[in-house]
């Protein structure tokens, strides 16, 4: 027990004292690239943070470089790097009026380690919203290709200052990592954004569906004191998210 205790000190302190692996943004890769896989069948090796790692054994057959395991190199083809499609509409008959259509690792396998994803954006005529949300590990670059969105970002405690724009065909906007943002289509017509993010996993908060469709519920109570609002609305509103 006592030496499993110092191995962990150890590592803990390792992690804490060496800058790449104390990093929060996504590491830089050590290799060419790293052809994500499911399993080891066509792996050769990960280099993670210098360290070499031989995947076809057994005691690291659990380790990946960002979730995933490496393809052999010399196995790497041309459909590795490739996704089709994007040009295609996407269906936009939701509640809120917007389809977001991701390209990241699981779309291309290429993308594992390099710390980017696209994403393309659909937009409903007038009203098609992507609502208030937030990348925690990333930064949002946005430009629109078709319509006109009406697009903003806040700023954090204490300022709280709201940043807004209307964006129209070629115009580019640009979201800071963890700040809550959205994009509303102002126009008569659908609209089409894309947007490249610096992380091939940013994450996505969606503020409505986090606060009122957690599960399990956030206590009624607590949402009702912090949105000072009457508790049978803050029920109906879980309702409506659950």
């Amino acid at each position: 027990m006592m030496k499993r205790l110092q191995l962990f000190v150890a590592a803990f302190a390792i992690l804490a004292c060496n800058p790449l692996l104390a990093s929060a943004s996504d590491p830089s890769p050590l290799q060419d690239f790293c052809v994500a896989i499911n399993d080891t069948k066509n792996g050769e090796f990960i280099l993670l943070h210098g360290f070499t790692i031989l995947t076809n054994l057994t005691l690291f057959h659990a380790v990946f470089v960002n979730g995933k395991f490496c393809k052999d190199p010399k196995l790497a083809n041309a459909e590795d790097f490739f996704y089709s499609r994007l040009n295609i509409p996407r269906n936009t008959s939701n509640p809120i009026g917007s389809t977001v259509t991701p390209i990241n690792v699981a779309q291309i396998s290429r993308m594992n380690t390099f710390s980017i994803c696209l994403v393309r954006i659909d937009y409903a005529p007038y009203g098609g919203l992507n609502p208030p949300h937030m990348h925690p590990r990333a930064t949002e670059i946005l430009v629109v290709l078709e319509g006109t969105l009406y697009v903003d970002f806040v700023t954090s405690n204490t300022d709280i200052c709201f940043i807004t724009k209307v964006l129209n065909p070629g115009d580019v906007f640009v979201f800071p990592i963890g700040l809550i943002h959205f994009q509303f289509n102002i126009g008569n017509t659908k609209a089409v954004a894309f947007a490249g993010l610096n992380s091939q996993n940013p994450g996505v908060i969606t503020i409505a569906n986090v606060i009122f469709g957690s599960n399990p519920p956030i206590n009624p109570d607590v949402l009702t004191k912090a949105f000072q609002l009457d508790k049978n609305i803050v029920t109906y509103l879980q309702s409506k998210f659950e």
